[in-house]
């Protein structure tokens, strides 16, 4: 299953802007070995705001959700970090789909 993963990251004020790097920088080390292993699909980085954007390819939301919580991000700044999930469909499957329908339709 690919899912749509939005992240946005919140800066507070008790830490700093360096403990917030060393944060995200272990978490994009992270982010770039599941990219590797074909976890995640591509991501990237909104310019000028604390936003990153991933697709990921797994089983189902259980191990979306396992993996969620064991993000470095997520383990040490989540509080501060809001994730929006959506799950997709191909969009050749969707097209399969509609025609399927109106097949049935003029039949």
């Amino acid at each position: 299953m690919l899912y749509h993963l939005d992240f946005h990251v919140e800066y507070p004020h008790e830490i700093s802007q360096a403990e917030l790097f060393a944060i995200w920088a272990e978490e994009a080390d992270a982010a770039l070995k599941a990219k590797e292993a074909g976890v995640v699909v591509d991501l990237w980085k909104c310019v000028g705001i604390r936003r990153v954007i991933a697709i990921v390819n797994v089983p189902n939301l259980d191990v979306l959700d396992q993996i969620l919580l064991d993000l470095p991000i997520m383990q040490k700044h989540g509080q501060h970090v809001q994730v929006e999930v959506t799950p997709l469909r191909r969009y050749e499957d969707f097209a399969e789909d509609l025609k399927a329908r109106l097949d049935r339709k003029e039949k």
